[in-house]
């Protein structure tokens, strides 16, 4: 990781735990928003306006942080807009690298080879992991923004005048019941699956596990439409999305979720299978490299050797 702009040591999936072993995520520290005109967003400094050509987003794979940005992307059709790096998916003694393996870019903008130097270029003092997603304003060559939910909620409004959309992943009249379903979502279930397979203790592995499907089963049975809030797709879907696609390939063998898998829970299933279906969502989701990825992570993979399953996940992909 990073320490007032240098690099200290070889990446680790585990850089914070809590006293009961539990796995701590960083908090994303840059928090600029685009907008319609430039003004402030609810966080940090105005001066973001949206432009076409101006913001470059770096993405890995992987990731299903980064997956939302990138399915936002698609979804509201800013792909002409706002241009994508794809990190190489194997996770490096120094983190996110360019280039080196298929459909990993190179750096166009400053050459580097790792993300974290993407970082001190906007922080040289920064200390922390070098993340993605990044959205990156390439006229000010500063990084707006390394939050997730924040780029998925500014990619659904602030391009309204250049690129209109008559889908709103956010709409007003859902906003209460998003806001109040989201972190459940997140603490259980996206974020829970990370807190079971990096616990360095049983029974933090177990409590984590206990909540990942206690919000699958809470989800299978409540879920009555073909998507959370009924026929209208949000980003919840999205935030759901991207652990169920990943779930049966990755979390259940190397995380240690192995309960039950997504392919028993039929709406679930259902779901997955009608977001998956959406114009340009398919082209999100890189199955070689999301397992490439994961199983490239040495502290729980050592020999590197990854499955070549599961054959369900392999036909819903073609």
């Amino acid at each position: 990781m990073l320490v007032n702009g240098k690099w200290t040591s070889d990446w680790q999936p585990v850089q914070k735990a809590d006293e009961k072993g539990r796995f701590v995520r960083q908090v994303s520290s840059f928090r600029n928003w685009i907008t319609p005109d430039g003004s402030a967003g609810p966080t940090g400094e105005g001066g973001f306006p949206a432009e076409a050509g101006r913001y470059r987003l770096y993405v890995a794979y992987i990731c299903p942080w980064a997956s939302r940005a990138l399915m936002a992307r698609a979804l509201k059709g800013l792909e002409d807009i706002i241009p994508v790096t794809v990190v190489n998916p194997s996770l490096s003694d120094q983190g996110w690298r360019f280039g080196g393996y298929e459909g990993a870019d190179f750096d166009p903008l400053f050459g580097a080879d790792h993300l974290h130097e993407l970082y001190t270029r906007a922080d040289p003092d920064f200390t922390g992991r070098a993340t993605v997603p990044v959205l990156w304003d390439m006229k000010r060559n500063v990084m707006v923004n390394n939050e997730s939910a924040d780029i998925l909620r500014m990619f659904d409004t602030a391009f309204e005048g250049i690129a209109p959309s008559d889908l709103r992943l956010y709409p007003e009249e859902l906003a209460g019941r998003i806001d109040a379903l989201n972190p459940r979502i997140y603490d259980q279930l996206n974020n829970g699956v990370y807190k079971a397979g990096f616990a360095t203790t049983q029974a933090a592995h177990d409590e984590a596990v206990e909540g990942v499907f206690a919000m699958l089963d809470e989800l299978e049975d409540t879920l009555e439409g073909p998507y959370l809030f009924g026929d209208r797709l949000t980003e919840t879907d999205i935030r759901l999305f991207v652990t169920l696609i990943r779930f049966d390939a990755a979390y259940h063998g190397l995380f240690k979720t192995n309960r039950r898998q997504i392919a028993d829970y039929p709406k679930l299933t259902a779901l997955m299978e009608r977001v998956l279906a959406l114009p340009g969502v398919r082209d999100t989701v890189n199955m070689d490299h999301i397992t490439r990825g994961y199983y490239s992570i040495k502290a729980l993979n050592p020999t590197g050797i990854r499955p070549t399953g599961p054959a369900h996940v392999a036909a819903l992909l073609g």
